[in-house]
């Protein structure tokens, strides 16, 4: 997580929230929370939702649901769907990029400043701009090329 939203996260969700009329309540801070503090990288809403249980189980999906899309909304977490179809949520971070390996699901991030210089010069050659950008790669992770069982993050 960058520093700024680190810092700042209730801040920003409350502010939000409070723009839309709505109030930041004890399960919207509690979900938050797990999702800033205790869940890994790329979680999806059932993952979260398991989480969230093991804390308070009277918390339901649909609010678990809805958190996640303020968070969205607000600047505060990303979504992002790799080719297994499931929605996955992180916080913002500085960029990075997503090496996702295609037999046990296991994603990894990775920074090459080599790989950002040449994307802007290629947007360059054709006359192009660039606002954002997101890269995903697929392949085999070493625990299942070396040892034939993935370690699933």
């Amino acid at each position: 997580m960058s520093d700024k939203v680190e810092q700042n996260w209730k801040e920003i969700l409350h502010a939000h929230i409070t723009k839309k009329g709505l109030r930041l309540t004890q399960q919207r801070l509690l979900i938050s929370e797990v999702f800033f503090e205790e869940v890994q990288h790329h979680t999806n809403i059932d993952e979260l939702y398991q989480h969230i249980r093991e804390k308070n189980p009277g918390i339901g999906y649909a609010t678990v649901y809805r958190t996640l899309k303020l968070l969205t909304e607000c600047g505060l977490a990303t979504s992002m769907q790799f080719s297994d179809g499931t929605r996955r949520f992180e916080p913002v971070t500085d960029h990075h990029d997503h090496l996702i390996c295609t037999e046990c699901g296991k994603i990894m991030e990775f920074e090459n400043e080599a790989i950002e210089n040449l994307q802007d010069e290629v947007a360059l050659s054709f006359g192009f701009s660039l606002t954002s950008h997101t890269m995903e790669l697929y392949g085999v992770c070493d625990g299942m090329k070396n040892q034939g069982v993935c370690s699933v993050q």
